[in-house]
């Protein structure tokens, strides 16, 4: 990591849409929990593949081709770098972390859960960590527990663990950091506790990765999904990490191109992990768009990231509680750069399309937390979420828009 200060308002300089002005306003985007912005090396990595070196990656023996094949598996070294995967080929380009996911629930899912098993998952997981091992479930007749959390603190209730990792689990799936509440989990300790038990984990890391340090050595999990367009990388790139073992042992996710080692008429062989589950064309251009980011980050530091956005969210847990009638939800300290709140009888709908006639960025809804806005008693929220490139400034502006939503509305 870089002992020197870091230089925010400089690096905020290199992503261009944050000059523009919105609603005649100044941009104020608190979005990033959503999609992150890009900044000028990634656009520039990007445009320079496609106009010197595209070509389809794996196939072809002319120059272009080479050249793709090289950027797209050097952008898998990255990725190994970034994570601290002991190899490559413990990585697998996927679309992001819902369909890292799902591989997991269909390939090695389909041969590990059994009628009679469960699949245990938290109270604060995202739809994308929910919807898939449903499915699985009902494929195997399987059942579903969940890991409460305490209270309206956003915690996990860590004291009811144990009795619920009982013989019939098979998988802990669990978020890194809530999408709404700002939870930062004690993932490591999580997949401890789960590994003593035999209990195969895998790791949500979407919100996490880019924003703290993420080592899946240290963290000891089996499996862990993040999503390239959090990660100031393009959309539609991801990447899920799998323990070389696991994947050796798990059947292929989809069938096609690339993905084989040989194939007759009534029988195919497949390649080794892990293009065993890269079948097709894979986005080689978002992959090395992604390279591009995740080297980005890692010149500025994670962990100077993780104390920029800690310290963004406790200045606007600050600024907004002395707001009347406005409700924060999550833990008050230790969280992640993540705020969600609600103004007293106003929709937070309503507060995210005033705000953006003001100029700010926010995001309302359920946030694809459904089952957990149940838990909240509530049916959405408003949402501020930070990044490095914002600043307290922002924050200031925040609660200033804030404040005249209320006098809008009266309340």
């Amino acid at each position: 990591m870089n002992s020197n200060p870091t230089d925010w308002a400089a690096l905020r300089e290199d992503f261009p849409i944050l000059r523009q002005k919105v609603h005649g306003q100044p941009l104020v985007y608190l979005d990033n929990a959503a999609t992150s912005q890009k900044p000028r090396p990634v656009l520039e990595a990007m445009d320079h593949f496609y106009r010197n070196d595209n070509g389809n990656v794996h196939r072809g023996i002319h120059e272009l081709s080479r050249r793709s094949t090289v950027a797209f598996e050097a952008a898998r070294e990255c990725a190994a770098r970034f994570l601290n995967a002991r190899e490559p080929a413990e990585i697998i380009f996927t679309r992001g972390t819902t369909e890292g996911i799902n591989l997991v629930a269909y390939a090695w899912g389909a041969k590990n859960i059994q009628a009679g098993d469960t699949i245990l998952l938290t109270e604060m997981e995202h739809h994308s960590n929910i919807v898939p091992w449903q499915l699985l479930a009902q494929r195997a007749g399987a059942r579903l527990a969940y890991l409460p959390i305490t209270g309206q603190d956003g915690l996990l209730d860590l004291g009811r663990l144990d009795d619920l990792l009982d013989g019939s689990v098979k998988l802990f799936a669990f978020t890194h950091v809530s999408n709404t509440l700002g939870t930062v989990n004690p993932v490591a300790e999580l997949c401890a506790r789960a590994r003593r038990r035999g209990i195969i984990t895998l790791v949500d890391a979407a919100q996490a990765v880019g924003h703290r340090p993420v080592d899946a050595q240290e963290i000891g999990c089996d499996f862990l999904a993040f999503s390239g367009h959090k990660v100031c990388g393009p959309t539609g790139i991801g990447v899920l990490y799998g323990r070389r073992e696991l994947l050796e042992d798990m059947p292929p996710f989809q069938g096609g191109g690339d993905m084989i080692s040989s194939v007759d008429f009534f029988h195919s062989a497949w390649k080794e992990p892990p293009h065993k589950f890269e079948a097709g064309t894979p986005d080689f251009a978002g992959a090395i768009g992604l390279g591009a980011a995740l080297d980005y980050l890692a010149a500025i530091g994670c962990q100077n990231i993780a104390r920029h956005d800690g310290e963004l969210a406790a200045l606007a847990m600050e600024k907004l509680s002395r707001l009347p009638g406005l409700r924060l939800f999550g833990p008050k300290t230790g969280r992640a750069g993540v705020v969600s709140f609600l103004l007293e009888n106003i929709h937070a709908h309503d507060v995210v399309t005033v705000a953006d006639q003001h100029g700010v960025a926010l995001r309302g809804g359920h946030h694809c937390n459904q089952p957990l806005m149940k838990k909240l008693g509530v049916d959405s929220t408003a949402r501020a979420s930070f990044y490095f490139y914002n600043t307290a400034a922002e924050v200031e502006r925040l609660a200033e828009v804030l404040r005249e939503i209320r006098k809008f509305f009266g309340a």
